[in-house]
Parts: structure tokens; C-alpha cells; sequence
């Protein structure tokens, strides 16, 4: 029996060198526990009863942002609005919370990419998130199709694009494992098609080399630790059961699987929890 104790972070992802399968890590802290050994034995996870918020460490009584106490929440520029809808960014008014943080965050290349995880959605993230960001995800086939300087311009290209395809994941499904592979590379060009003169506005308003279009990359496909997907899916909160226990079935995306339901990590960074693993 292993028992390890920590503050939640969402969970290390990545994709070893010459393999698709996703290999994860349990982030406790300092401490990290490799996940995939773990598939078919049973796991219990406990929450202490104590949330901290992740800038400040402060303990909180409730976790906002994703996160975060309600101060930092409201300071802090991670926790804005424009981080979700990147279109809204108020950077050049001047008005953004924390420029300096900005630079280093919004003012860098993103990549504008199709995923599939649980059918084709468009997205954005930071070059230096591929293909973290798609592996968060739960993506089985993804494709970068543009290049773009900021994070508000990879905004703007993504509404073009959403306005023709999601912009989100259906997480039911995705762990359900119900997404089938797609020819990305044929959506791409249809999207493109159907898209090409706001894309040429956009290009025009900020120059070619902004928004850079990527048409000789490969489709990304990625497998996941699974043995056993559920047929109907039950999500556990550690803000109504202290205490969750299961067999652990797969791992997908943020999302442990347990013959007894499903828990979202990513949804819990900062509250501790004791691991104990049979």
C-alpha cells in the first residue's frame, strides 16, 4: 500500500518519445505518482478539508478561477475573462491587470489547431502547450493549422473558425471513448475554403507573417491508458464526497476513470488530498 499527501495540481501528461499512448502523473506537491502502472488496482483519494489557492497559497474556504482564492481572482490577469474568450483581450487599452505577466503569457505565438475529442472541435493554446494542451483534452487526432503571433490574434482566427465547427468538447463523450478518427486534414481544407476571405481580412489588418497558415503538418494521433470506458458517467466532486474510491479503469484527458465514476483533477488544483493506491 502507497499513501501519498499533497496539494492537487492537474495531473503531468506527456507523450514519450516514438509512442502515441499518453503516460500520466498524479502532482501531490512535490511529489508525483506514476498513474498508468496503477490501471486495475484500486485507488482511494481524500480530500483533507483544506483548499489553497495557487498564487498566494492562502487557504480558502472556496476555490474560484479554477483555483484560486476570491482576491487573487479578482487581481490577477490568469483569472480574466479574456483568457477564456482570448477576442476580448484589453492588453493595448492598457487596462490588463498584470501586463508584465501578459508579455510572457498572451504576447507569444499560439497555435490555432483542429482536435478530436469527441468530434472536431477548433481551439487555441501556446506553442510551448503543444500537444500538452490536446492531451488535457482527451484529443485522439489533433492538427495545428495556423501559426499566430498573439493570443488575442488566435482569438480572432478561432471565432472565424467556430462559427463553422465547435469550439468545444462534449467530456461525456470523450470518456466514453465514442469519438471516431477524422480526416482533419480534409476539415482543414474545407474550413479554409469557407473561411478564406475573413482570414485574408485578418491577414491584411495585421500582416501574412501574424497569422502564419501550417499546411504541411501531420496529423497527431494519441491513445489513452483505458482498459475499460464507462458506459454511463458519473462524476465524483470533492466539494460533496470527501472520500473517493475505485478501481481505476483509465485515464483520459484530466479525468480518472474508477469503476465507481469519474473525477476531474484539473477541477480540485489546490485542495489537499491524501492518495493511497492498494
Amino acid at each position: 500500500m502507497n499513501k501519498v499527501q499533497g496539494l492537487l495540481s492537474k495531473m503531468a501528461v506527456m507523450l514519450p518519445a516514438g509512442q502515441t499512448q499518453a503516460d500520466y502523473q498524479m502532482v501531490l506537491g512535490e511529489q508525483r505518482v506514476d498513474m498508468n502502472p496503477l490501471l486495475g488496482q484500486k485507488i482511494t483519494l481524500v480530500h483533507t478539508g483544506e483548499i489553497h489557492c495557487q498564487a498566494c497559497d492562502r487557504i480558502t474556504r472556496k476555490s474560484y478561477s479554477g483555483g484560486f482564492c476570491y482576491p487573487c481572482s479578482q487581481s490577477l490577469a490568469r483569472c480574466d475573462l479574456c483568457i477564456m474568450k482570448p477576442e476580448t483581450c484589453h492588453y493595448d487599452a492598457g487596462t490588463c491587470r498584470e501586463p508584465d505577466w501578459a508579455e510572457q503569457f498572451c504576447m507569444k505565438d499560439h497555435i490555432v489547431y483542429l482536435a478530436n475529442s469527441s468530434g472536431v472541435k477548433v481551439g487555441i493554446t501556446r506553442i510551448d502547450q503543444v500537444p500538452t494542451r490536446w492531451l488535457d483534452q482527451g484529443a485522439i487526432q489533433a492538427l495545428p493549422i495556423f501559426r499566430v503571433k498573439t493570443r488575442y490574434q488566435s482569438g480572432l482566427v478561432e471565432m472565424i473558425f467556430k462559427a463553422h465547427v465547435s469550439d468545444r468538447t462534449d467530456w461525456r463523450k470523450m470518456l466514453k471513448g465514442l469519438a471516431e478518427p477524422m480526416d482533419l486534414h480534409a476539415k482543414r481544407d474545407e474550413l479554409m475554403a469557407e473561411c478564406r476571405a475573413e482570414i485574408d481580412a485578418l491577414q491584411q489588418r495585421f500582416g501574412e507573417q501574424a497569422i502564419f497558415p501550417l499546411l504541411d503538418k501531420d496529423v497527431l494521433a494519441i491513445d489513452y491508458p483505458v482498459q475499460q470506458y464507462p458506459e454511463k458517467v458519473t462524476s465524483f466532486n470533492f466539494d460533496k464526497t470527501a472520500e473517493i474510491s475505485g478501481v481505476l479503469k483509465g485515464i483520459k484527458g484530466q479525468y480518472l476513470i474508477l469503476d465507481t465514476g469519474v473525477l476531474n483533477i484539473r477541477k480540485f488544483s489546490g485542495y489537499q488530498v491524501t492518495m493511497v493506491s492498494e
